[in-house]
């Protein structure tokens, strides 16, 4: 897709006005010509960013990975927050394709409710990247994880830990969005495996720190004693289980274990008050993602898909990872 001067000058004029984030091109562009002294700027791409909700942590990485890698490729991003509506993350990406962007990058709320925007874009002819999350319809490249294998990672240390028999609880993401089906379905393949580990209870919390709070202190009064351990789909939810079991004065009897490897979860488990997390590659998955959308933008050759290996974190490895987290 060729760029359009004209329209991105537009852009950007009113990417300020409504007060959407512009990446800086602070580098030369991968693969293209700066301008020679006196001659008119090489025109930079511009790629509609649209973020599943900026109150989250790892979305927060996910999108300084981006930033840092659009300056690093001179490339310019319009970067807007769909604060969990499906709703609106199409209305955003319908804004992108009546701008005109070269690419369009989706980190979907919903499985099915974000499948329209992919479509969209794809009628319209722009590339579009899902990042981190997918939809039902599968868009031009998807850069990301299997969500699956982190829970599995979870799920088995903490079996693992609990000798093969005991009681878990578990704590949803948000309910239909692709991590929180993928993180179930692969903790249920563990459990199934290992019968004498009982799930006494599962809820969404939302990802939200302070609702898993609350719903770890109404499950601390059903079950009390019971209570062995705790699987949470995000490091937010797993952070606020820890704070309602120490509150209890139950942590040291209580396992937790959550996924993300956000700073405040490695420096919880490098304290020992969370028992492990699973590295989800913020950087590798929002650099990958702008990368994809470049390439594509410029009809170059781009895998369809690329997954990126979770890892698990405990007290034993969690030095190398918060290294990782502190680097810009």
């Amino acid at each position: 897709m060729k760029p359009r001067s004209k329209i991105i000058g537009t852009l950007l004029a009113l990417g300020w006005a409504l007060g959407v984030a512009l990446a800086p091109g602070c580098g030369r562009p991968t693969g293209t010509t700066t301008a020679e002294p006196g001659a008119a700027p090489a025109q930079r791409l511009t790629i509609g960013v649209s973020l599943m909700n900026l109150s989250n942590e790892f979305i927060v990485m996910l999108h300084q990975a981006m930033l840092a890698k659009a300056g690093e490729l001179g490339v310019a991003l319009i970067v807007t927050d769909a604060q969990r509506s499906a709703e609106r993350q199409v209305q955003q990406v319908e804004s992108f394709i009546a701008q005109r962007v070269d690419a369009i990058i989706l980190n979907p709320c919903e499985v099915e409710a974000s499948a329209p925007a992919v479509e969209k874009a794809l009628a319209a002819g722009i590339p579009i990247v899902n990042v981190n999350s997918e939809t039902r319809t599968p868009p031009t490249a998807f850069i990301g994880s299997r969500d699956e294998e982190s829970a599995r990672l979870a799920m088995e240390y903490i079996v693992q830990r609990l000798g093969g028999r005991g009681n878990i609880v578990m704590m949803h993401g948000f309910m239909g969005q692709a991590a929180q089906i993928k993180r179930d379905r692969g903790a249920r393949e563990v459990l199934a495996r290992h019968p004498d580990v009982k799930l006494l209870a599962d809820q969404t919390a939302e990802w939200d720190r302070a609702k898993a709070m609350s719903l770890m202190e109404n499950w601390i009064q059903a079950y009390g004693e019971k209570l062995e351990a705790v699987f949470a789909h995000n490091d937010e939810m797993g952070m606020g289980a820890v704070i309602a079991l120490e509150q209890a004065r139950l942590k040291p009897k209580v396992i937790v274990a959550s996924v993300d490897a956000i700073a405040d979860a490695l420096q919880a488990v490098q304290d020992g008050r969370l028992d492990a997390t699973v590295f989800q590659d913020a950087k590798g998955q929002g650099g990958g993602a702008v990368e994809a959308a470049v390439r594509l933008a410029r009809q170059e050759t781009c895998a369809k898909e690329a997954f990126i290996p979770f890892q698990l974190v405990t007290r034993t490895n969690v030095a190398q990872f918060l290294d990782t987290v502190s680097r810009p």
